[in-house]
């Protein structure tokens, strides 16, 4: 029987290895698998590539993981933010190399990743320094950069109900990368507020099919101070 839920994010982070690259859904706070990334930062992988929107925010999840020095080289498109100063600190100290990709290019190349294309042509950073070093061509009439797939060890993210064969489903937009990270990554890890039987989600609303999902862990929503509700 096919059961991909495990007991805890400890469990399902144990054997990320130093030197990964690690794919981590979210759009700021939205949909970011805190949880799973807290894991990580205790478990003591290092030397890590991490690919994210953003760079962290505050102190925790991302954040929290680039204060611990676990992380060498980022890959995203927003590395600055008013609350992003773990990455400023590390980076203005040399200690973190940054890839800035912009947001369409950071999404299609994972999601090629995913598809099994080889590269493909974009007019997004043609003529800037986004752009040094790249091959160029032009289009009927356009000129385009080739840019090539993400691909990544391991992706963390999160859902909002999944079953033990690992399908999934979203919370409007805490789903922004999640699907393209999963079907990018070599491991799936998914955290999940609700488990349901197989069957019990219907399978016109599945965003994330089981095949691209490894490892499935049920999380409580944390309630926030206004008495809302964490993504």
């Amino acid at each position: 029987m096919i059961n991909k839920l495990v007991q805890n994010v400890a469990d399902a982070v144990a054997d990320i290895r130093d030197g990964s690259t690690v794919m981590i859904g979210g759009f700021g706070t939205a949909g970011l698998p805190n949880e799973l990334v807290e894991a990580l930062v205790a478990q003591g992988a290092r030397d890590l590539t991490v690919v994210n929107n953003n760079a962290g925010n505050g102190e925790s999840g991302l954040a929290a993981l680039l204060a611990a020095g676990r992380v060498r080289r980022i890959i995203c498109s927003f590395p600055r933010q008013a609350d992003s100063h773990h990455f400023d600190r590390r980076y203005r100290e040399g200690q973190l190399e940054l890839e800035l990709v912009p947001q369409g290019n950071l999404a299609e190349r994972i999601r090629a990743a995913g598809a099994g294309i080889g590269a493909f042509f974009t007019p997004t950073g043609f003529g800037t320094e986004l752009a040094r070093g790249k091959e160029t061509r032009h289009i009927h009439g356009r000129d385009y950069v080739l840019e090539y797939p993400i691909h990544a060890d391991v992706a963390l993210i999160k859902a909002e109900t999944g079953d033990r064969l690992g399908n999934l489903t979203y919370r409007m937009t805490a789903r922004n990368f999640g699907p393209i990270m999963a079907a990018a990554a070599k491991l799936t890890i998914a955290t999940v507020h609700r488990v349901v039987e197989p069957g019990g989600i219907d399978p016109e609303a599945v965003v994330t099919p089981g095949l691209y999902v490894h490892r499935v862990v049920r999380i409580d929503r944390a309630a926030t101070v206004g008495g809302g509700m964490k993504s």
